[in-house]
C-alpha cells in the first residue's frame, strides 16, 4: 500500500476499534437495568454501577497517552483491547454487587482507548486536516448508541448473561482487525525520553486546567447522560427497555457521529468561537430540561383551574438531540485547542484532559442517583449539568477576555508607531 493511503487506513481502522471499545465501555447503560432489578439496587447504587467503568477508563488515560507518545499507538491500542476481553467475559458469571463493581473497573480500561487513538491518528495528518481527522476518530463515541441498538435485542433473546460473552468475542475480533489494518511510523514516537514527572509538568499550564473543565462538561456530561438516559426514559415516561434505549440513542448517536463535523467546524472557525457557542446552546437546553413535571391549581374568579407544566417525551427527546449535537461539536473543538497549543505533547495533554472528562463521566451518574434519592426529582440531573455549564461560560469569559483586548489593542498600537516615527 502506498504511503499516502496509510493515514486513511489508520483513521478508518482506529475509528472502528474505538467505536467498539466505546460500545463496551457503555454496556452498563443497558446491562445495568436488569442487574438493578435482580439485585434490588437503589438509584445511588445504580449510579455507581454504571459509572465504575468510567472511573478506570479515566484514570488510565494519562499513562496510556504517555505510552502512546513513547511506544506508538498501534501496539498500545492492540494490547489494551486484548487485555479487556477476559474481564468482559467474566461479567456473565458475576452474581454479587461487588463482583460487577470489580469487573467493571477492568472493563473500563476500554475507555482509555481514546487517549491512545487521538495522538496516534493526529500524527498521521498535517495541521490543516488534523482537526477533521481527530473529529472523525472521536465519532467512535457513537459506540454508545450502538450499545443501545444491539444490547436490548441480545438481552431479550438470550438473557443479560449473553451480552458480556458476545462483547468479549467482538473485542478480540476487533483487536485482530485493527492490527492487520494499521501501520507504525517510528518518527511518530516521542524522542525526548522524558520521565512521567517531566511530562506531567503540563499541569502547571493554566490552559490545561481550562480545557479539562470544558471537556468535563462536553464529554463527561455526554458519558453521564449516555449512561443515565435509558433508565430515565423507563422511570419518567414508563417506556420498556427497548423503546427507552432507542430514544436514548437519539442523544448518543449524534453526540458521537457528529464529532467529525465538530472537527471540520473547529478547523474553519477556530476552537474558541465554536466552544463558546456550544456552551451557550447547552446552557439554554439544560435550563429547559431542568424543569420538573409540575401540577398547579390556580384560583380563578369563579373556580379553580388545574395546570400541568412539564416536558413530554417528544419535546424532551428533541432537546436531548440538540444537546447531543452541541456536545459532539464541543468535544472536537476542545481537542482542537490541544492540537493547536500542545502539538509536541499531544499524548500527555490529551491524557490529562481525557482524564478530567472521564472523571466527570464517573462522578456525574453517582451524583444523579444521589440527588434523585434525596429530592425525588428526576430532572435534578439536568439542574446539576446546568450549573456546570454556567461555570464553563464564566471561566471562558474571564480567561479569553484579556486575550481579546490584547488582540484589539495590538493593531491600534502598531498603527500609531509609524506616526511617532514620522513626527
Amino acid at each position: 500500500m502506498s504511503t499516502d493511503r496509510r493515514p486513511l487506513a489508520v483513521l478508518v481502522s482506529s475509528t472502528f476499534a474505538f467505536t467498539i471499545c466505546f460500545a463496551i465501555w457503555m454496556m452498563f447503560a443497558v446491562l445495568g437495568i436488569p442487574i438493578k432489578t435482580s439485585l434490588g439496587l437503589n438509584e445511588t447504587e445504580f449510579g455507581l454501577l454504571v459509572a465504575t467503568p468510567v472511573l478506570s477508563g479515566a484514570l488510565v488515560r494519562v499513562p496510556l497517552g504517555i505510552w502512546t507518545d513513547r511506544y506508538g499507538g498501534r501496539i498500545v491500542f492492540f494490547t489494551l483491547m486484548l487485555a479487556c476481553a477476559l474481564p468482559i467475559w467474566m461479567i456473565s458469571h458475576a452474581t454479587a454487587y461487588w463482583h460487577f463493581l470489580v469487573l467493571g473497573l477492568f472493563v473500563g480500561l476500554a475507555g482509555g482507548s481514546f487517549s491512545v487513538g487521538t495522538p496516534y491518528v493526529a500524527r498521521w495528518f498535517g495541521k490543516e486536516r488534523r482537526g477533521l481527522a481527530m473529529g472523525v476518530f472521536g465519532a467512535g463515541n457513537s459506540g454508545s448508541a450502538l450499545t443501545k441498538f444491539v444490547a436490548p435485542a441480545i438481552i431479550a433473546a438470550l438473557g443479560w448473561q449473553a451480552l458480556p460473552k458476545v462483547y468479549a468475542v467482538v473485542m478480540v475480533a476487533t483487536a485482530l482487525l485493527f492490527w492487520f489494518g494499521t501501520y507504525s511510523d517510528p518518527s511518530h514516537k516521542s524522542a525526548s525520553g522524558a520521565s512521567f514527572a517531566a511530562q506531567m509538568r503540563v499541569l502547571k499550564d493554566p490552559r490545561v486546567w481550562r480545557y479539562c473543565q470544558y471537556y468535563s462538561v462536553v464529554f463527561g456530561g455526554y458519558v453521564a447522560l449516555a449512561l443515565w438516559m435509558t433508565k430515565y426514559y423507563v422511570g419518567e415516561y414508563g417506556f420498556g427497555l427497548k423503546e427507552a434505549a432507542l430514544l436514548a440513542a437519539c442523544f448518543s448517536l449524534p453526540g458521537g457521529v457528529l464529532r467529525a463535523l465538530g472537527g471540520w467546524i473547529s478547523d474553519r472557525f477556530g476552537a474558541y468561537k465554536v466552544t463558546w457557542y456550544v456552551m451557550w446552546v447547552c446552557w439554554v437546553c439544560f435550563f429547559i430540561l431542568s424543569y420538573p413535571q409540575t401540577t398547579m391549581s390556580v384560583k380563578t374568579v369563579s373556580s379553580t383551574m388545574d395546570l400541568h407544566i412539564g416536558l413530554g417525551p417528544v419535546t424532551f427527546t428533541l432537546l436531548l438531540f440538540v444537546v447531543g449535537v452541541a456536545m459532539a461539536i464541543g468535544k472536537a473543538s476542545v481537542f482542537r485547542f490541544i492540537a493547536d497549543d500542545f502539538s509536541d505533547n499531544i499524548g500527555a495533554v490529551s491524557g490529562v484532559v481525557g482524564l478530567a472528562g472521564g472523571l466527570g463521566g464517573f462522578i456525574l451518574p453517582i451524583m444523579f442517583g444521589a440527588i434523585v434519592d434525596l429530592t425525588g426529582i428526576r430532572s435534578s440531573s439536568f439542574m446539576l449539568l446546568y450549573g456546570t455549564v454556567c461555570v464553563s461560560l464564566v471561566w471562558m469569559h474571564f480567561s479569553f477576555k484579556p486575550q481579546t483586548r490584547a488582540a484589539v489593542a495590538a493593531p491600534a498600537h502598531s498603527s500609531t508607531k509609524p506616526l511617532r516615527k514620522a513626527a
